[in-house]
């Protein structure tokens, strides 16, 4: 039994054991490009463990699920992790800031996202987000001497609080209802006693997406995205956008879709919402940014209304939609953030849209590569995000959101203004001022080939990866 147990949570363990490793190992190593190698290995022995083990059921009474659902969203942040960890060593070294703390944070962040998925509890839940939003915290203002990192910690930080002080709201209410914390049994209450209508329940439904809101940067708990994309580390940003977001999700998955199921008509209304205001908030301001991690931050709250739109067709494929979108999601946006990070050197962000002036003539492979990664953020076939939308959109009318449907395509078509302004500006403009220089570190030019490989053959072949999703979905009880 107690086997049992340690095999559910060993992939986990690995990510944690691995971060106090490096800790230590940060004492004696003056070589800190180790760590990647070894934040590396930790994704890969934490990857084999849930590829062999597969599917394990659940350990200490519940309160951690191993299933086809949550290793899904597992294998999105073992991706989200090794991505900008190989691509984190060069722009470390310029910034002066290569500590082995940075990738134990890392770490740490990426074990409580996959508690966080595996959460058959909400106390797990808790325990899993307070682990990846502290570790968050930390990285957002990494670089100690920039006044712009110390200031995005400081409203994560603080934003962040507040939406953990929700979350504890809503369980405590949801435990004084129903009696206990455990996501199964608090659906069996609900059900048994007919609480689908209690106001004070619905309150806590209302608080539960209040929290998961902000985590996934959904308007209007969206304020904190665009100072913190942009005072980050670039690379701390790639990871931030994407398995934090991906944690958020698939706890909604878990608290709403599971434990809230029987109020579906009560919380169904409040995502739709959420879905229109982010969706159409975060095209449209984009279009005003000039700094493309602001952009980017603009973009990811437009994604995360996108997402939402297949929690609120609900059932197996609006599920299986929604992880499908978010995979793919994963390596577009590390794929345009990691172009930005390999164009930062000593004194320069590269983080101006004038920056990429002419980049085409420059540098025409990485103008190329950038070209692909803002065609799939827009939706443009023959790229993977293009895939994603159609099953996403698709998936929306059959559930019969066809007015829902329409706003997404032309909140899309919006979008197509602000990511292709990038390529205007890498392709019809002359190079402005000295020509930026390219990170020559191994790492980030790995991480950029991974991710363009990557959204160029999902967009070939998505067929794989939505039968994937779909199986996972069908293995989570909706």
């Amino acid at each position: 039994m107690f086997g049992t147990q340690v095999m559910v949570i060993l992939p986990e363990a690995i990510l944690a054991v691995s971060a106090m490793a490096i800790l230590l190992l940060d004492l004696v190593i003056k070589r800190k490009s180790v760590f990647a190698v070894l934040t590396c290995a930790a994704a890969a022995g934490a990857f084999c463990v849930l590829a062999l083990a597969g599917a394990q059921g659940s350990a200490w009474g519940g309160m951690f699920v191993s299933d086809g659902y949550a290793l899904f969203f597992k294998f999105i942040f073992l991706t989200g992790l090794v991505l900008p960890a190989i691509s984190s060593t060069g722009y470390l070294s310029t910034e002066r800031a290569n500590h082995g703390e940075y990738y134990a944070l890392m770490l740490f962040a990426t074990a409580g996202m996959m508690v966080m998925a595996s959460a058959g509890d909400l106390i797990t839940v808790y325990l899993g987000l307070e682990l990846m939003s502290l570790s968050l915290y930390v990285l957002a203002g990494f670089l100690r001497g920039s006044q712009r990192s110390n200031e995005a910690a400081l409203k994560y930080f603080l934003l962040g609080s507040f939406a953990s002080a929700l979350l504890l709201f809503g369980i405590s209410l949801t435990y004084g209802l129903t009696g206990s914390t455990e996501i199964g049994a608090v659906a069996s209450f609900i059900t048994a006693h007919g609480l689908s209508g209690s106001p004070a329940l619905a309150f806590a439904t209302i608080l539960y997406v209040a929290a998961f809101g902000f985590k996934i940067a959904a308007v209007p708990f969206h304020m904190w995205a665009p100072d913190v994309y942009e005072g980050s580390p670039t690379p701390v940003t790639a990871f931030m956008s994407v398995g934090p977001k991906a944690a958020g999700f698939a706890v909604i998955g878990r608290v709403l879709m599971l434990a809230m199921g029987q109020m579906s008509f009560e919380w169904t209304g409040l995502i739709i919402a959420l879905s229109i205001l982010s969706m159409v908030a975060g095209n449209i301001l984009a279009i005003a940014q000039t700094n493309i991690k602001r952009m980017l931050a603009y973009s990811s709250i437009a994604h995360a209304g996108y997402v939402l739109l297949g929690i609120a067709a609900g059932g197996t494929e609006g599920l299986a939609s929604a992880m499908s979108y978010l995979f793919i999601y994963a390596f577009m946006n590390i794929g345009a953030f990691t172009v930005v990070t390999l164009l930062t050197s000593e004194g320069v962000k590269a983080e101006d849209l004038e920056d990429y002036s002419g980049l085409s003539k420059t540098h025409p492979l990485l103008a190329a590569l950038m070209l692909i990664f803002m065609f799939s953020l827009t939706g443009i076939p023959p790229t993977a995000g293009f895939a994603g939308k159609f099953f996403l959109f698709s998936t929306v009318i059959k559930a019969g959101y066809l007015w829902l449907a329409v706003v997404a395509v032309l909140m899309s078509v919006v979008s197509a203004y602000f990511y292709l302004r990038v390529i205007m500006y890498m392709y019809m403009r002359e190079p402005a001022g000295a020509e930026l220089r390219m990170d020559r570190s191994v790492g980030a030019r790995l991480a950029l080939g991974i991710t363009a490989c990557a959204v160029l053959a999902l967009g070939l072949m998505p067929a794989g990866l939505i039968d994937l999703a779909r199986s996972a979905a069908l293995n989570f009880k909706v």
